[in-house]
């Protein structure tokens, strides 16, 4: 079952582990989504194109899982449709970020994608596409990224 899927690991053998992996994983693509948001509004502002900014982004050092399919999927075409919720992601990074401040570890930036995830899901419900969150960033920014800009 495992091989339709995904590719199963082994992520060791204290109890756990594989359950802070996945917050860890999750507070990435999370915090990619949120900031990629931030760098595209700030060029939609300066009059690049999004679609664009993608392609360039995807064949440099900036490239991220949020400008390869987020942004061309769900975000400029403005479906906000990529299938998974606010909610879920914000109680996925929530759960990471607590879980490192109990082993001592200080988690800024995952404080901030945290409550990026929070104002989304106060202003677009929980059960919103977590991409809803480049909506927030557009309406701080006052720009609309994609289709209808």
């Amino acid at each position: 079952m495992f091989k339709v899927v995904g590719k199963p690991f082994f992520c060791g053998d204290k109890p756990g582990a594989a359950q802070v992996m996945k917050l860890c994983n999750n507070l990435l693509a999370a915090a990619t989504l949120v900031v990629s948001s931030e760098a595209i509004a700030m060029g939609v502002k300066a009059g690049l194109d999004p679609k664009l900014m993608c392609e360039v982004i995807n064949v440099s050092s900036g490239r991220n899982s949020a400008t390869q399919d987020k942004f061309p999927r769900a975000i400029i075409p403005r479906r906000f449709d990529f299938g998974f919720a606010t909610g879920l992601s914000h109680k996925d990074v929530r759960l990471c970020v607590d879980e490192a401040e109990a082993m001592g570890i200080p988690m800024v930036v995952g404080s901030a994608v945290r409550q990026m995830l929070a104002v989304t899901s106060a202003k677009f419900g929980p059960e919103s596409d977590f991409t809803s969150v480049a909506r927030v960033v557009e309406e701080w920014a006052g720009v609309t990224i994609g289709e209808e800009a």
